[in-house]
């Protein structure tokens, strides 16, 4: 299951202003298939998370990083639109994203970051 932090997920979700949010997902896969484990990943979310309007908006390998400190190299990089935070708990707590997607998505990776992102006012 997608490993949330309870007391700051429940804050974003109180803090819900209705607009769009964009999910930054860092990804570091497991050595022996994780990649491929993650396609199976994407292939299986992007339907059920379509039902919650979820659009896949970018989906990129990682080459090596320019600027970071050691171990900070993502393999991958997903950006995911949502039409609103709630739309993504719900998505999050749908029992096919939790039985069918989730463990396809643990299995594939060995860490991740899960970073909200809105626009910025001008």
């Amino acid at each position: 299951m997608l490993s949330l932090i309870e007391d700051v997920f429940e804050k974003f979700l109180a803090d819900d202003d209705g607009q769009p949010v964009v999910m930054l997902n860092l990804l570091r896969f497991q050595e022996d298939g994780g990649r491929e484990r993650y396609a199976d990943y994407l292939a299986a979310a992007t339907p059920i998370g379509a039902r919650f309007g979820a659009q896949v908006v970018y989906v990129g390998h990682g080459l090596p990083a320019l600027s970071a400190e050691p171990g900070q190299t993502w393999d991958a990089v997903a950006l995911v639109r949502y039409p609103s935070r709630q739309a993504f708990a719900h998505m999050v707590a749908d029992a096919d994203y939790r039985d069918k997607a989730a463990p396809l998505r643990e299995a594939a990776l060995i860490e991740a970051v899960l970073q909200p992102l809105q626009t910025a006012s001008s």
